[in-house]
């Protein structure tokens, strides 16, 4: 599928469910990564969606459930249903056009639909397997345009570790996850940063130990609201995992612990 022209068709897209976002992402992928198996059977798309590398969550559907989905996404007009050879069925992507994508940005919007949030040099590292991208530089450019087109979503201030995913969410996913990076509750191995590590002067060192007294007094009073904030986050963990077809819910994982 060639690229967007801007201009030439308006985009269309509208949010997504995350097995939504899974199956149209893997196409995405797999049309750059392996052009001579795609476009893609129901099978290889499958496998494709549960593959344990490049995916988070790792999902476990079924081929009837991707088999929905690419019929949801056909009916708004995302993919399409291709005759390949010997007559079986094939699903191709409309993304460039549904989207309104560069060959580049559609490499960035990839991995942020089979990832998630992520950080801008985590980005990089993995958007560059798909399309090349010279530097922190030009990816911020990038992401930027997205962002304003609405694709694309800053979690985070610019700096070193900014954090970024795609805006395809529900209305309700967005701002679980927003509320989630707002409280901390993201870890991150970036290391490809341009920005300087910030270094901690003694006297910074010396003012933490002496404010540490006064933080541990406080401590019981957050604990009760980060119990209720963790209770929140299981339910909506569960809800996900029930989407995801995730075999395990957070309960069950829990009691077998």
């Amino acid at each position: 599928m060639s690229e967007f022209v801007p201009g030439e068709v308006a985009a269309t897209w509208s949010p997504l469910s995350a097995r939504q976002r899974r199956v149209l992402g893997t196409l995405m992928e797999k049309s750059k990564t392996t052009p001579d198996a795609y476009p893609m059977t129901f099978s290889a798309l499958t496998t494709g969606c549960n593959q344990k590398s490049n995916r988070a969550p790792v999902s476990n559907y079924s081929t009837e459930q991707i088999e929905q989905t690419v019929e949801e996404l056909k009916k708004i007009g995302a993919v399409t249903l291709v005759q390949g050879n010997g007559r079986v069925e094939k699903v191709r992507h409309y993304a460039y056009q549904w989207f309104g994508l560069s060959k580049v940005e559609a490499g960035v919007l990839t991995e942020l639909l089979l990832r998630g949030h992520q950080t801008v040099g985590e980005l990089r590292t993995r958007a560059s397997r798909l399309e090349p991208i010279n530097d922190l530089a030009e990816l911020h450019r990038l992401l930027d345009a997205l962002a304003a087109r609405k694709l694309v979503v800053l979690l985070t201030p610019s700096g070193r570790g900014q954090v970024v995913s795609h805006n395809i969410y529900q209305e309700w996913e967005l701002e679980e996850l927003q509320k989630t990076i707002a409280a901390g509750g993201w870890s991150s191995d970036d290391t490809d940063s341009e920005e300087p590590t910030p270094r901690i002067s003694p006297e910074s060192k010396t003012s933490t130990s002496v404010k540490s007294h006064s933080v541990h007094s406080a401590n019981s009073d957050e604990l009760h609201t980060l119990r209720q904030l963790l209770a929140n986050l299981t339910a909506r963990v569960e809800h996900l995992e029930r989407e995801l077809g995730v075999a395990h819910t957070t309960a069950e994982i829990a009691d077998n612990a």
